[in-house]
């Protein structure tokens, strides 16, 4: 491994501080060599995360901006799948100084519609330190996604703060369904486990779309005990299926709360296409799985 590859979190983010004026192509190229530990193939790209980084420079269906938008996506999720399966929006705003906390249930999350991971959960509001949530809404309105990595759909974005219920499972320990969907077909999902458990890294398990697990690694260690298929297994897929219909790759995120399953977001870019896989030969089935359009299409 080389030094710039285990120092890759310094090197990316001095690129993304000092040299974010540099144009798409050229910023990807570096970034991924940093992040990835090789030089990027664009002309004949195989790998899976070369693959991601060549959508981001030709692939840029304007529906896209809309499906990363976590308040306009609900209008699509109605359409294709039915509200039933959205998590409602109770509050929208375009600056944090502008939330009515009063109004706000006891327990609801908060998060900005254009990134992410700047999430706010709350599970007492008594014990919400206002000031500090308000200032760290107040950052992320600030930030534009579309530079930390060229993820084209987020150039565009309008950048507001929804607030939506807080949910959980009965068990405690809601987990992410995330189905890897190539032209409307599942071909990989993971689970993630031990997100909101600030003692335990979060943990990705993979798994083929007859839920066997899968022996790779990407991102994050599995977890210690292995994920039970969902009750709604068959039911998540389809859904996924159906809202992944028509472009050739995403990955649609969802919930099973007892027998409801439930949207979360829809992702163009798990990892941004900067996360290396171990093995890298599942790099290489992933890439297999993901046809490129056509350069007419572009």
């Amino acid at each position: 491994m080389g030094f710039i590859h285990r120092h890759r979190h310094f090197f990316a983010y001095q690129l993304r501080t000092h040299f974010a004026w540099l144009p798409d192509e050229l910023f990807l190229r570096i970034l991924f060599r940093i992040k990835v530990g090789h030089r990027l193939h664009l002309h004949q790209p195989k790998t899976y995360n070369e693959k991601l980084q060549w959508l981001k420079l030709y692939d840029h269906n304007p529906l896209y901006t809309i499906l990363v938008d976590k308040q306009c996506v609900k209008q699509f999720v109605t359409e294709r799948i039915g509200s039933e399966h959205l998590i409602p929006t109770i509050g929208l705003w375009s600056r944090a100084e502008d939330i009515d906390w009063s109004a706000l249930p006891d327990r609801f999350v908060l998060k900005c519609t254009h990134d992410s991971g700047g999430l706010i959960i709350c599970r007492d509001k008594q014990s919400l330190d206002i000031a500090s949530a308000t200032e760290r809404l107040r950052r992320c309105l600030s930030t534009d996604f579309y530079k930390q990595a060229r993820e084209w759909p987020y150039r565009n974005v309008v950048r507001r703060i929804i607030a939506e219920p807080y949910i959980e499972s009965p068990t405690g320990d809601l987990k992410d369904y995330k189905f890897f969907c190539f032209n409307g077909v599942v071909k990989a999902l993971f689970v993630a486990s031990d997100r909101n458990n600030d003692q335990e890294e979060t943990k990705f398990d993979f798994f083929d779309p007859d839920f066997h697990h899968l022996p790779f690694t990407n991102g994050h260690p599995n977890a210690n005990t292995m994920p039970q298929k969902p009750r709604q297994f068959e039911t998540m897929k389809n859904l996924a299926q159906r809202l992944s219909q028509g472009f050739p790759h995403v990955r649609v995120d969802l919930y099973e709360v007892g027998d409801r399953v439930l949207f979360g977001e829809m992702t163009f870019f798990h990892h941004s296409g900067l996360e290396p896989f171990s093995p890298h030969e599942w790099d290489l089935t992933f890439g297999e799985w993901l046809q490129l359009p056509s350069a007419s299409n572009r």
